[in-house]
This record gives C-alpha cells, structure tokens and sequence, in this order.
C-alpha cells in the first residue's frame, strides 16, 4: 500500500516548477517508470501532463528527469485506488543533483526512483540547468519547443568528431537545417574545411562570398585520378563493362603510366630514354598519363594480333574511350587528356580550399553531371578527402557533408556503385582519427547502409511518416528516450528531434528562422525563365538542348574551323604538347603520328629485346 502520509510530507520539500507534486511513482522497469498523475482540474495548462514534456522524480538528493512517452487514462487499479485518474510512462534520461548548493545535470540515472516517489513538473529553473552549456564550443541552432525562452544548443566538438545526420520526408526543412548548422559551425571553427556534394544545386547561394561553387565548368578532375573501378565505371557508362576489355584495361593503364615517365619532358622525349622496367606503376597509382599514349598502346597491340575477334575487342575498347573522351559533357575529365603535367596539388587545392583565401566552404553542384559518371565522380572527392586526412594527419580538418545520402550508400548492395559506398564507409569507421568528419543529409533513411548510419552518433530527425525509415532510427538511437521517434510524424516544418553527444538531452527543437537571403534554393532549374511564360520561344528551346548536349555554339563553331583547317593539311595536326585546353580532347588529336607509336613500341619492346634498346 502506499503511504500517502509519507508522498504529502514529502511534496513540500521538493524543488520543481510547481509547488505541489501532481502525481507518484507506481511501477518501475529499467529506465521507464509509471506514473500516477493526481486528478487536477483547475492546475494550469503549464503544469499539467502531456506526451513531449519533461517530468521530475525526487529521489534521495537527486532529481530525474524524464520525458512523458505516453498518458492513458485507465490507470492500473492499485493507482486508482489512491485517487490517480491517469497514468503516464516517462523515460528516464538524466538527473540534477545539487551537491554544494548548485544544480548540475548528468545523463544517466545513478539512483533509481522507488515505488511512491513524487513526480513535479519541470520548470523553467530545471530546464536552464539542464541546457546550460558553458561550453566554448557550444552554438545556438534554435529553442526548446517546449519553452521559447531557453535556447538549445549543439556540441560542435561532439557533433563533428563522432559524425551527424539530418533526417526527415522532403519539404519538411532539412536544408535549411544544414544551412543554418553549417553557418553556426563555420563562426564557432573558422578553421574547418566544408566540402558540400549537392545533389540539387541548392547550396551555393546560402553561404555567399565564404563558399565555392564547383560544377562541370569550372572543375578540373583529370582522368587520371580516378583508380581503376571508377574509371571501368565511367568508360562503360556505369554499366558493368566487358570481362574482356576490363582485363586489356587492367594490363594497359600501368604501361600508360610508365609511357608518361618514360618521357620526362617534351622537350628531350627522344634523347632521354629511362629503362621502363625502373618504372613500375599499379593500375590505381594516381600518377598522370596521357589518352594518346593509351590509345596507342592499345592500338599497338591490336596491329600483332590475327584474330578477327580479338582485333574487335580492342577496336571496342579504343571507340569507348574515343566516344568518352570526345563527348564535351566530359571535359572536366578529358580537356586536357593528352597534354603532360601533374596538377594533382592544383585539384587538391581547388576542391578543399587549400588555401581557403577566406572561402573555407566548397559546394560541389553535382546535377550538371552526367548521371552515368556522378557516381564515380563522388567516388573520387571521397576517396580523395580521407586520403588527404590520412596523408596530411589531420592537419586540415574537414567536413565532408554528402545530400541526399542514400544515393551514394545505399543499404542494398545491388544498386548503387561500390566504390563510392566503401569510401564513405572508410570516412565514417576512420576518419575522425585523421580530422575527417562526416555529415549525412537523407530523406530515406530506410536505404541508408545500416553501418554508416550506425557511425552518426548525433542524429537530427525531423518529420518521418514512413515505418522503416522511423525503424532504423529507432535501431541508431542509443538514448533511453527513442520511445520519442513516435512523435516524428506529428513535427512541424522546422522542428527537430535531437540525439545523441551532441546534445544534453533528447530535444524537441524548434529551429531559428533563416533570413530569406540564406534559404537554400536549387538553382538547376532556370527560375528567372519560369517567371516570364513570354520568355519560351525558340531561342528557350535551342538554350536547353545546348545545355542537355553539353555544348555551346561557341565551342561547335571553334570545332568545326579547327576540323575544317586540319582537312586542308592533313600533316599539320599539332604536338599534343601544344594544344590549347580546348582542344585537348578532340578527336583528331588522338590519332598517334608514326614516330610517336613507334617510340611508344620501342619502349615496350619484350624483356628479349630489351638490351638492344639500352644499347640504343
């Protein structure tokens, strides 16, 4: 029975947001605990129970703290028999002790509440004990939903070091979350890099002059960055390529890349000659070559075979990389394919800001890529950042922030590209220990890889109806109070559900409203060109279908002049050491002359051959 003498006794020496308790503990199971809730009904709106608010239970010298997951108003019979008219189950998540007059909050509970212990309401003194953070590396992203007046805040130091995730249905604000997350950390770490991989082109307004905007215009990522798997992607138009040209690929490529060192310079490549065999090379060494030298090898091979169906494999192989290297919605890649040089630093030095010069964000737009190559192209900036990390030790810290995630990492394994998947995973398993930090962003949750999610130690939810995608959370969230991912589908645009280190408590924040400047707005679509329904004539038309081919009447009219003068004097095709960007990728210039497939054949010559070339 419980001694009700005892709970009144008790109700005046309890510090809480009201002065009467309004109810009492009557069953306990591990970090949950029932409630009886007293019938009041003249108590105010502030104090009365409700699911989302946070209750106190006094216990000893300390106060838990719990948050209300459910009320039914059928309490047990033992509970109503001492005058409860409802009950509510609260999970604990906390309690504030005051050991020398001064409140402090830990997570976790020490000293478990017992049978007729007495439950207050949280008030707004509790409340600020909980969320005072004094932390320097604290940064305000909003309020508590369910008091205006206490700001919430975020651990950057926390968030990034064990990784993040936005969550939540489309439409609902998770890129103005990020938008304002990123600005937040960005102030409180000047010294951070972002690299931003937007999916939708939505990125490059919000952050103004401190970011830079990369998209196939202005990108330069040379082919020969690209390891083996990515580069099979992007020739075979990522579609699984022939078992046949992938072996010749995997057997060309090094050669390709001692031909590169075998000529040293331009302009002592016949009088310096280095013995090829000193120059070994794996296929994913990222070390430059040259499309012509490839291409010549290849061709090379194919002139000593006899068999028509082998001479047709090679002559498959060499059109693929003509096609691909030709086609202008790849110039990023292959502009300047057959002009020597390493530029490996300068794309480093593009990509992460190195320096910043005072733009320490990067927004990589990735909808003007071609959808067979986005894959292989996120592959590589992946690869590349926990590379950079791992090689750099740390030194430039950087934030890898991957929209729409679940592209890249899906959880099932039969779609999607493997490469881009592992190195996400790398970053999330290892890159914390080489200053690399990961942030998802995903409106499907459910087609995450349960592994990198599982690395996301402080989770951002925001509104979620479906089942599955609620089921994962659930599974990734470690606090006691996932019982509150119930609440998902009844959350506003702009409010969040926070977990994890890099908050005090499980949090229903509502976010701070960004200025209008700052929203995130896809810039993929022509919006100046919507506006005007004049504006759609055949000058609109012929705009898009420049863009959708990937070229403008410029370059076609600079193609054909070029085309037509090299008619005229077949000999005169120049050096690939003298071409200009533009022409770098063209068809002609990959098109060996004689001496050139012939020292390239020298250089390769069989080990039986090969001391005649030394004496040479």
């Amino acid at each position: 029975m419980l001694n009700t003498e005892r709970l009144r006794q008790q109700n005046h020496s309890l510090p809480s947001g009201g002065n009467e308790s309004i109810g009492h503990v009557v069953s306990v199971r591990g970090s949950q605990a029932t409630v009886g809730l007293s019938a009041a009904p003249s108590a105010p709106s502030a104090v009365r129970a409700t699911v989302g608010k946070f209750l106190g239970i006094r216990t000893g010298e300390s106060l838990l703290v719990g948050v209300i997951t459910n009320v039914a108003i059928e309490p047990p019979a033992m509970a109503a028999e001492h005058g409860y008219h409802s009950t509510a189950d609260v999970d604990l998540v906390g309690e504030i002790k005051q050991p020398a007059g001064t409140a402090q909050f830990q997570r976790g509970v020490t000293d478990y509440p017992a049978i007729g212990d007495p439950v207050l309401p949280i008030g707004t003194r509790e409340l600020r004990s909980v969320y005072n953070v004094a932390s320097s590396s604290a940064v305000e992203i909003g309020h508590l939903q369910q008091d205006s007046t206490i700001a919430a805040y975020v651990d950057i130091d926390d968030m990034l070091g064990k990784h993040f995730a936005v969550l939540g249905t489309t439409g609902v604000g998770k890129s103005s979350a990020v938008v304002l997350m990123l600005h937040e950390i960005i102030r409180a770490r000047p010294n951070l890099r972002i690299l931003i991989l937007d999916a939708h082109n939505e990125y490059g307004r919000p952050f103004g002059d401190k970011a830079f905007v990369l998209n196939p215009g202005n990108l330069k990522l040379p082919f020969w960055l690209f390891n083996f798997e990515e580069m099979v992607d992007v020739l075979f138009g990522a579609r699984p390529g022939s078992e046949e040209e992938v072996d010749i690929l995997s057997e060309v490529i090094p050669r390709a890349k001692a031909a590169y060192g075998y000529y040293r310079s331009a302009a002592d490549r016949p009088l310096k000659r280095v013995d090829h065999r000193t120059l070994a090379y794996a296929v994913d060494t990222p070390v430059p070559y040259r499309i012509a030298d490839l291409i010549g090898l290849l061709d090379e091979r194919m002139g000593k075979l006899e068999n028509r169906s082998s001479r047709m494999t090679y002559h498959r192989l060499i059109t693929r990389i003509e096609g691909v290297c030709n086609d202008p919605r790849y110039a990023f890649m292959f502009e300047n394919a057959n002009v020597g040089g390493d530029t490996m630093a300068e794309v480093l030095g593009q990509i992460f800001r190195l320096p910043a010069n005072g733009r320490p964000i990067t927004v990589m737009q990735l909808a003007g890529f071609p959808s067979e190559v986005v894959d292989a192209v996120v592959s590589v900036v992946c690869r590349m950042t926990f590379d950079l990390g791992l090689w750099s030790e740390g030194a430039a810290p950087l934030l890898l922030v991957c929209e729409e995630a679940h592209r890249y990492a899906s959880a099932d394994r039969s779609i999607g590209f493997g490469p881009t998947r592992r190195s996400i995973s790398r970053i999330a398993k290892e890159g914390r220990k080489h200053g690399v930090f990961l942030g998802l962003v995903s409106q499907r949750p459910a087609e995450l890889d349960a592994t990198i999610i599982s690395q996301c130690n402080t989770l951002f939810a925001m509104r979620m109806i479906n089942d599955r995608d609620q089921a994962i959370l659930r599974s990734a969230v470690a606090d006691a109070a996932a019982n509150l991912l119930d609440f998902l589908p009844s959350l506003g645009t702009g409010e969040v559900f926070a977990f994890g280190q890099g908050v005090a408590l499980p949090t229903r924040v509502k976010l701070k409203q960004l200025p209008p400047h700052l929203l995130p707005k896809s810039d993929a679509a022509g919006s100046a060109r919507r506006e005007s329904a004049a504006a759609i004539d055949a000058e609109f038309v012929a705009a898009i279908l420049q863009r959708w081919r990937g070229v403008s009447s410029a370059q076609l009219s600079r193609d054909e002049g070029t085309r037509d003068q090299r008619d005229e004097d077949p000999g005169s095709s120049p050096s690939p050491t003298t071409l200009s960007p533009g022409d770098a990728a063209r068809p002609p210039l990959l098109k060996r002359t004689l001496n050139d497939r012939l020292d390239i054949a020298r250089a390769f010559q069989a080990p039986a051959r090969a001391p005649r070339l030394r004496e040479s």
